[in-house]
């Protein structure tokens, strides 16, 4: 019997066995090989398959996805960007910005005069002194599978989550800051909400910050260098307001000898400024029970490389200890711009990440 080449399959047999190959190696490999393979791969109808397979996607699935393929290599990535957020391995992964009082410690859950974390993988926390704490990490895109086409072409939603409580018998402040940078260090989006205050006595319950039912902001920068229109958005404090020094560690924010620029620009260079002249609006009393809110980054300018997140805070008491904030779960997560009937992500919360 003469043998059968594999092209006179029929193509939804040829699509079923495509869904079994890794995606990089249909694109690379396969798809080079004749022009019936690359028309196959290049079907809507595998990269959905592809998606269903591995769970991406429920079968009642219906929604518009603008690229099957871009929406597979998201879905794929998708996981915790920051390393270490659950204390699991002390402060490995976190560069130290500001360790006021007694510096920054970690503690197991519940911790005194605390409460349980929703999740019971969870089983640490960082928690903050009487003065200053503020921890953070840079994320680099690339470094963890994101190119720059994917990027600047498609610009996939960049969805932050942090999550922190008060002990029950301290008040405190909570900060978070999170800015989206190019591969030079310019700022080229910001995300900061003015400063978190939960006063003594309060019920201690974990919050999560999931950023944009807030209304806080969100400023996209534009210019060669990155600066706001006429180097100061409407309306906005500049670095040198009283608001800004609390922000401002004293060595700078340490990612390799780099900080911020001063007034009127973004890119990050040695200095001991902010990173980026965003509002302060003054303190914002948390009200109890406390509602859900997510921030999501979409929409930014192109350019987009580096992710630096930041946050921290201090007690309102002045206690000699650890009674400011705590903090544990945080979270970047890239994920594509449609989200609805998409199967429950496995990749959340991660209690540890090497």
């Amino acid at each position: 019997m003469a043998p059968v080449s594999i092209n006179e399959l029929p193509e939804n047999i040829l699509l079923e066995v495509f869904t079994h190959v890794p995606a990089r190696q249909l694109l690379l490999r396969c798809r080079l090989v004749c022009s019936l393979w690359r028309d196959l791969i290049d079907l809507v109808t595998l990269w959905k398959r592809k998606c269903l397979r591995e769970g991406f996607i429920t079968e009642d699935g219906d929604q518009p996805v603008a690229d099957w393929k871009i929406f597979y290599f998201l879905r794929s990535l998708h996981r915790n960007l920051l390393r270490n957020p659950c204390a699991e391995e002390d402060m490995t992964s976190w560069q130290i910005d500001s360790n006021g009082g007694d510096r920054w410690k970690v503690e197991s859950l519940p911790g005194d005069h605390g409460t349980d974390f929703p999740d019971s993988r969870v089983k640490k926390y960082f928690v903050t002194s009487f003065g200053m704490c503020l921890k953070s990490q840079l994320v680099d895109l690339k470094a963890e599978g994101y190119g720059e086409e994917l990027l600047d072409t498609f610009r996939p939603d960049i969805v932050v989550k942090d999550w922190f409580a008060a002990r029950a018998d301290c008040g405190c402040t909570y900060h978070l800051r999170v800015q989206l940078a190019s591969a030079d260090y310019i700022v080229l989006a910001s995300f900061e909400p003015p400063p978190v205050t939960i006063d003594q006595w309060n019920n201690a319950k974990w919050t999560e910050v999931r950023p944009h039912l807030l209304a806080l902001h969100h400023l996209l920068l534009s210019g060669p260098r990155g600066q706001r229109n006429k180097g100061q958005p409407q309306g906005t404090e500049g670095p040198s307001s009283p608001a800004w020094s609390p922000w401002c560690p004293a060595g700078g924010w340490g990612w390799g000898g780099l900080s911020p620029a001063g007034p009127g620009s973004s890119p990050l260079q040695r200095g001991g400024h902010p990173i980026s002249s965003l509002p302060q609006s003054g303190r914002s009393l948390l009200p109890l029970p406390t509602p859900q809110v997510s921030y999501t980054f979409s929409d930014y300018p192109p350019g987009v490389r580096h992710i630096l997140f930041q946050h921290g805070g201090k007690d309102t008491q002045f206690w000699a200890g650890w009674y400011g904030p705590r903090v544990t779960n945080s979270s970047i997560v890239i994920s594509p711009k449609m989200t609805r009937n998409l199967a429950p992500c496995t990749a959340q919360p991660e209690t540890t990440e090497g």
